[in-house]
């Protein structure tokens, strides 16, 4: 007997739906096709144990599967619950009516129970697109894929709750989630607050100015002087997630596996790898690609901790992604995208000992020792960085003082009135939603200047010998600047703050 069921493979943020064709008939085999890979060939065994195991049992017949399109690899144990269902319809052992009315994904264990799958979220998006009654899949991600509306979705426990569903001895809860309602529920509750930050004043405005317009920045100063505690809040001053953001966040993270049990995801991501990250899980890719970091920070921020500790290699793969805001992988058989729109956020030391410029610490790095540092990071790289500020140790008096600082909540609201303004002036604009996204065609048109603030910015370009990009980096922060002030037009002030920060341009830092 031939039994169609389906299932679903995940292919950069996107899901494809897959045939799965089980025939029964004379003889003894298991023959699996259609590109599956090594966790797919060995999914007989769980399934055997797993129907043994809930009084049911694979056919001594000669069973053969395909898997549709057969030119496409699949891959992941999350087809075990869709082959068992599609062998036990083919030889009769449950009612084959319905099987086909669903996508069915889930990992078996030997005792029947199900483990959770990866991309449950994309697979619930393409099962509403193609008209599909429902989703069954590991209870574990049932919430996760019932964010998608207009679809239903069961998560169980066991096969046998499945069978019971087909046999119609049972039927299945389904999983509800209001999506609008759990969103805001969980929106607004950042764990880390600028109230506790003391001191620091002009970090806090230079971060402030990065928030409002999605601007990358680099944190220069000493050990202990707080850039890694700065940088943990800066999600607590960014504008509240929208609904189409947090699922376009889900979504990313749905696909390796890290979305919470509670679904969506309702706060901006934080990643923060280590130094010794390679260049595949920064950026994504391997041999069935997967997104790396700079995804996984999508519409969020990455922090990049001791910047000229990272291999020079993984830094400079990271340069196109910070231009174009998406990561593209290429392999012979097809090609995935990942967004990668997130904010940059990095910290280092002035020099190998730490202590660079800093008048009560010696000087403990040899003038080639300090290049050899700093040449780790590139020109090319900073220039994509829009503000560069130097952090300086707290003093003792500040440390002291009982009185906290002002918190996030109100910072935010400046943020957010800034970000308003910039939602405005890109209405009629494609992909454009902060003045960090403007493109050079843009900035001329946003970014006029008087002859004021044309001449001081051409005294800084030709004293500090910034280049091409630093100039647009200049205006694209001086634009921000204006927008917290509420104020239309780019002023010298402006203009004169935006240049204060790019440290890293100036002589003595990087030769």
């Amino acid at each position: 007997m031939l039994v169609k069921i389906f299932g679903s493979a995940v292919f950069g943020v996107e899901a494809t739906t897959i045939t799965v064709e089980v025939n029964i008939d004379k003889g003894i085999g298991y023959h699996l096709v259609g590109l599956p890979d090594n966790a797919i060939k060995e999914s007989s065994y769980r399934i055997s144990a797993a129907l043994n195991n809930n009084k049911y049992k694979l056919p001594g017949k000669k069973i053969t599967i395909n898997m549709a399109p057969a030119d496409l690899r699949k891959e992941g144990s999350a087809y075990d619950l869709t082959l068992a269902i599609g062998i036990l319809a083919a030889s009769n052992q449950i009612k084959s009516e319905k099987v086909g009315d669903y996508i069915i994904m889930g990992e078996l264990s030997l005792d029947g129970s199900l483990q959770p799958i990866k991309g449950a979220l994309p697979i619930a998006i393409k099962a509403r697109e193609e008209g599909f009654k429902g989703f069954i899949l590991p209870k574990q991600n049932a919430k996760e894929a019932a964010i998608v509306s207009d679809l239903k979705v069961y998560g169980v426990s066991n096969i046998t709750e499945v069978i019971n569903f087909f046999d119609e001895k049972a039927e299945l809860e389904q999983t509800i989630i209001d999506t609008r309602a759990e969103f805001y529920k969980n929106l607004d509750n950042p764990e880390f607050d600028f109230a506790d930050v003391k001191g620091q004043e002009s970090v806090k405005r230079s971060m402030e100015i990065a928030a409002a317009g999605g601007h990358n920045i680099i944190l220069v100063g000493p050990p202990g002087s707080g850039k890694t505690m700065l940088s943990k809040r800066l999600p607590s001053i960014l504008p509240p997630m929208t609904l189409q953001e947090a699922l376009e966040t889900t979504k990313i993270h749905s696909v390796v596996g890290k979305v919470k049990e509670s679904g969506l995801m309702c706060q901006r991501p934080f990643r923060s790898p280590h130094h010794t990250i390679s260049d595949i899980a920064l950026v994504g890719g391997g041999q069935y690609p997967q997104p790396g970091e700079i995804s996984l920070s999508h519409n969020g921020v990455l922090f990049l901790d001791e910047l000229p500790e990272f291999k020079r290699t993984v830094l400079e793969v990271m340069r196109q992604p910070l231009e174009d805001r998406e990561v593209t992988i290429s392999r012979a058989r097809f090609t995935v995208t990942y967004p990668s729109s997130f904010m940059l956020v990095a910290s280092m030391n002035p020099s190998p000992s730490g202590y660079f410029n800093d008048p009560d610490a010696p000087v403990t790095s040899s003038p080639a020792e300090m290049q050899r540092y700093l040449s780790k990071i590139s020109g090319p790289l900073l220039d994509r960085i829009d503000i560069h500020i130097e952090v300086n140790p707290v003093p003792f008096e500040k440390l002291s003082e009982e009185q906290l600082a002002e918190p996030s909540k109100l910072i935010r609201e400046r943020v957010t009135k800034a970000r308003e303004k910039q939602s405005e002036r890109f209405l009629e604009l494609e992909n454009v939603h902060y003045n960090a996204q403007m493109s050079v065609k843009q900035i001329r048109k946003f970014c006029k200047l008087s002859e004021e603030s044309k001449n001081l910015l051409k005294n800084a370009m030709e004293r500090l010998n910034l280049s091409a990009r630093a100039y647009d980096r200049i205006l694209k922060v001086s634009r921000t600047i204006a927008d917290l002030e509420g104020v239309k037009d780019i002023s010298s002030s402006h203009i004169s703050e935006a240049i204060q920060y790019r440290s890293l341009d100036r002589e003595g830092w990087l030769g």
